[in-house]
């Protein structure tokens, strides 16, 4: 008997308009928000790229002509522009899986810390892309 009253006492809650959670629609986006995600991003993004440079390794064993289309595909505007966006993305991936082992060995948690590591992260990521991608137009690679 207590059952079916607590049905009906469920659905007529169900019934009624509740408000929604203010979710992304309020919220202002904060640093760390915004790296927990970028980070989780680049990590898919690594993977399935990951996938190109298995394309290389690949065609650089069989040689010749499936080596001619890899390298097609690598010296095109396409193939240089993912090299540099997963490379970055390596990089961002690399320093703030760094920040997070500090995080797991309980370091870096109060709101200055973080905000400050996370401004790191992003600085270390620029910087370290500037010049990897300095050198290597400077060799004449791409």
């Amino acid at each position: 008997m207590a059952k079916k009253e607590k049905l009906k006492e469920n659905k007529k809650i169900a019934g009624r308009e509740r408000p929604l959670s203010p979710h992304l629609t309020i919220y202002k986006p904060q640093i760390t928000s915004v790296l927990s995600i970028t980070h989780r991003l680049t990590g898919v993004f690594l993977l399935f790229g990951s996938f190109i440079y298995v394309w290389e390794l690949t065609s650089t064993a069989k040689g010749g002509q499936a080596f001619m289309c890899y390298m097609g595909f690598a010296t095109s505007w396409v193939g240089i522009l993912f090299s540099v966006l997963w490379f970055t993305a390596l990089l961002y991936h690399f320093f703030n899986g760094i920040r997070h082992l500090f995080w797991d060995m309980g370091y870096g948690f109060d709101l200055k810390t973080v905000t400050a590591s996370g401004i790191a992260v992003i600085i270390a990521t620029i910087a370290s892309a500037v010049v990897i991608f300095g050198m290597v137009a400077k060799m004449g690679i791409y």
